[in-house]
């Protein structure tokens, strides 16, 4: 078997397979073989990088311990899935140990181990330097025991095991995995109320702003400040400025003389249901285009201010980042089109006219920016203006 930096692991936990070194042997007597974390082995060689004779048994029994094995140890060892496998260092090789879910003892034996470290690296065509044996047989868990020790190389690793800190209890282990849980609820919080400020102008909504629907995030994308402006203006500025955008919006279409369209508004000035032919759409669409009154007026569609795109937050160091990056992507550009206005005035009225009255206004505004077309930054200037003078009074 290829070893890399004196390492070969056992392992069964496909979320953790190779666990860090100092938790591997916290709290054992032995240095050789870490099983400290649940599901995985830490096994240890002497000889640095290149190939090593290597053996796995799997006994009913304990089996009998053979003389030729300089350094042996003992550890307890429970596989965490159906599938325990014994891996090469950065997961280069695997093989599947067939163990099955239960409790093992495990002796690994060694033989040789100063000379592998003395030797350090081997290539191809040298001498086998040290080698290994590893025996798994059903057993209740104990503590982790040095059978035998004759090298160096595997006192160094006993003394290295013994200095470290013991590993952390079970009820330590729950409770760091409910803080770290904890701490991924309150980032993923972060990270949706981030995008959600970001998706609505760079504030949080209030819960009327949240749930009025309609064209809300549409407007956003013209002017933020107008739509919180609306929101937090009462029911009557609301009214009076959805009145405000349906008359914009008839006067910029050539709308304003034509006396079903001026019938329509009247009623929304007294508050009454708009008239036909606006109670059937598709009657009232059917009449805008069959009138010969109505004019041919046309502008460029309007084009909101170009946004930035979202970046998620950076994570804290040492935490473990879910948001996903932007994404960049090549596109053909299109210029704004040319619109008929009077298709887009009408839809103004019919907003106008909506029961509840923040969604009137907002969504009356939005179909008198469309309306506007090129010329919208007049048209929302003179709603900031108007909205914050009814405000006022």
């Amino acid at each position: 078997m290829h070893v890399h930096y004196g390492q070969i692991y056992v392992a069964s936990d496909p979320d953790n397979p190779i666990p860090d070194l100092s938790e591997a042997f916290a709290g054992q007597s032995g240095g050789l073989a870490g099983a400290a974390v649940p599901g995985a082995l830490w096994l240890i060689t002497g000889l640095h990088t290149g190939d090593v004779g290597f053996v796995v048994e799997v006994h009913d029994e304990d089996p009998p311990l053979d003389p030729v094995w300089e350094d042996v140890v003992e550890v307890s060892f429970h596989p965490v899935s159906e599938r325990t496998s014994l891996v090469q260092w950065a997961g280069e090789a695997a093989w599947d140990l067939h163990l099955t879910r239960t409790g093992y003892r495990v002796r690994y034996c060694a033989r040789g181990m100063d000379e592998g470290q003395k030797r350090d690296t081997r290539v191809s065509g040298e001498p086998q330097a040290d080698s290994y044996l590893l025996q798994f047989w059903p057993a209740p868990p104990r503590a982790d025991r040095v059978v035998r020790q004759a090298s160096q190389k595997a006192a160094y690793w006993h003394r290295h095991a013994r200095g470290l800190p013991p590993p952390p209890t079970p009820e330590q282990r729950a409770e760091t995995e409910r803080l770290a849980r904890q701490a991924e609820e309150r980032a993923a919080e972060e990270r949706l109320l981030h995008y959600e400020r970001w998706t609505w102008g760079g504030r949080l909504p209030s819960e009327a702003l949240r749930g009025v629907g309609g064209n809300v995030h549409g407007l956003l994308r013209f002017d933020s400040d107008l739509v919180y402006a609306l929101d937090s203006a009462g029911s009557e500025v609301q009214r009076a400025m959805a009145l405000l955008a349906a008359r914009r919006a008839c006067e910029a279409a050539g709308l304003i003389g034509i006396s079903w369209v001026a019938q329509a508004l009247t009623a929304l000035t007294e508050r009454r249901p708009l008239p036909p032919p606006f109670d059937d759409t598709a009657r009232m669409w059917e009449t805008l285009s069959s009138d010969p009154q109505v004019p041919s007026r046309s502008v460029l569609q309007a084009v909101p201010p170009e946004r930035p795109p979202y970046r998620p937050p950076t994570p804290p160091a040492g935490s473990v980042g879910h948001g996903a990056a932007p994404v960049h992507t090549s596109a053909t550009v299109r210029g704004p089109e040319r619109i008929a206005q009077p298709y887009f005035a009408l839809p103004a009225v019919l907003a106008a006219a909506e029961p509840d009255p923040l969604k009137a206004a907002l969504d009356a505004v939005w179909h008198t920016v469309n309306t506007y077309g090129e010329h919208y930054p007049e048209l929302l200037e003179e709603f900031r203006s108007a909205c914050a003078d009814q405000s006022e009074e």
